[in-house]
Formats: C-alpha cells, structure tokens, sequence
C-alpha cells in the first residue's frame, strides 16, 4: 500500500500543474492502480476540485473531463448513440462495476498501460487530449510520449461519423486482456489499433473497408510487432491479432453496409 505525508485539493488547473511539478508528489486519478503500489509520496494530488468529472456533448465533438470514470463512459447516452455499444464492449471486462465507478479515464490514458482497453479504443476514433503544459495534443502522438508531469485534463472526442468496434480476449472475465483490438471506419477508410501486444496500443491507418475482414487480418498480424509475457506467447498474440482484426471489421460492415 502506498503513502504520502501531504493530500492537496487544488483549485485550479494551474495550480494542479505548479503542484505536481515537484518530484515525491502524484496525482490520484481514481486511484484503481496508485493503490496496488507500495511507492511513498510526499503529496497526493486530488483533481476532484476542479469541475473535470462530466461529459459534455457540443456541436460536433465530446468533450470528457479527466475525472470521469469508465462506468460514466460506459453508460453514457450521448456516447452510445454516437459510436453504439462501442464503450459498453471497452468497459464489461474491466475489473467489475465497483472498480469503473472509481476508475478515471484521465489515469487510465495518463498511465499509458500497454494494457489499456481505453487507450486501444480511443485510438480507434478521432481524439485530442488537452494538457496543462502542452495544451491540446492528437492522441496518438501523445500515446507515444514519454511520461511526464504534465496533467492531463480533457478528452476532445469528433463527431465525425466515425463508427468503431471493439474485441478483447482475457484468460478469466476480469483479468488483463491478453489482446484488444479496435476497428473503425470512416466512409470507405479502415483503421485497426491493436493493443496489449504487450506494449502500448497503437493505429494502423489506410486499410480500405471493402477489402473485408481478412484483409485486416493479415494486416494486423504483418504490421504490428507482438511480445511474450505471462499471460501469451508472441506467437498466439499474432494470430489472435489476425482473429480480433477480423471479427471488429465484421462488426463494422454490418452497419456499413
């Protein structure tokens, strides 16, 4: 179990930022992963002060603060008639209901866990993230960046029409996934996100829809590099990447028809 000698509640984005600048100190987030850890801080940052724990649905986009948890996503009106069960398919594996009602999508996406369905989802879609530093970042790049202590405050999600579709396979119902995937379309544009290889989730773009699942297929098992760990061996991750990929484009020819 973790300690810290202070706890701050800041009262603005700037001072979350000044504050979390000192090495010892750390945000909580939900604190689903801070609390499995047996690290000692100096201060516990608490962002729940600062108004960042609603969705906002405007002309065009989503706009997620970072205090929102996955159990919000997951039942979310405006999200699900805009990408359908899409974060109901993300979210029915994480754990259980008690943990997605304390789970932050801003520590989900700030940690950057190779295991992440968020990341993997999300990258299926069309996102910014807006940090206090760097301010507003595409989500894959900033997927890729090095961790820093920059806070993460919002999720930007377009309204484009893109529609998306999520797989995972895990070893018991509740546990790490072994694999995830992420498909979604835009007219006749195809990307495939294939994350838990066991590294960090990232996009394959400029695959076409009408070229059908085992097209993706073979480009999701020649594209992406996979790794050996605990849970599966490089080797089956490859093929389940091929099994996952096909399943999701199927999915979403069946509303693109």
């Amino acid at each position: 179990m973790f300690t810290a000698q202070e706890y701050a509640r800041p009262a603005t984005l700037e001072e979350a930022y000044a504050l979390n600048q000192r090495r010892g100190n750390t945000i909580i987030g939900g604190g689903g992963w801070l609390r499995m850890g047996r690290q000692r801080f100096h201060t516990l940052i608490d962002l729940s002060g600062l108004g960042l724990d609603n969705i906002k649905e405007e002309d065009g986009r989503f706009t997620l603060g970072a205090m929102v948890t996955l159990r919000q996503m997951e039942l979310d009106r405006g999200l699900a008639g805009a990408f359908g069960p899409l974060f109901v398919d993300m979210a029915k594996h994480i754990v259980g209901i008690q943990f997605r009602n304390r789970a932050t999508l801003g520590g989900s996406l700030a940690s950057r866990f190779g295991f992440s369905d968020v990341l993997t989802c999300l990258l299926a879609l069309d996102c910014q993230v807006e940090l206090a530093g760097a301010g507003t970042v595409p989500l894959p790049r900033y997927a890729q960046m090095p961790y820093d202590r920059d806070v993460l405050a919002r999720v930007i999600l377009h309204k484009n029409g893109r529609r998306a579709a999520y797989e995972s396979t895990l070893i018991t119902h509740t546990d790490i996934p072994v694999l995830t995937c992420a498909a979604s379309a835009l007219g006749d544009s195809l990307r495939v996100v294939i994350g838990a290889r066991p590294g960090r989730a990232s996009a394959l773009d400029g695959l076409s829809l009408a070229d059908g699942p085992e097209r993706a297929a073979q480009a999701a098992r020649e594209y992406f590099s996979f790794g050996s760990n605990m849970r599966a061996s490089a080797q089956y991750r490859r093929h389940l990447a091929g099994v996952l990929a096909a399943r999701a484009v199927r999915r979403l020819q069946e509303v693109n028809p």
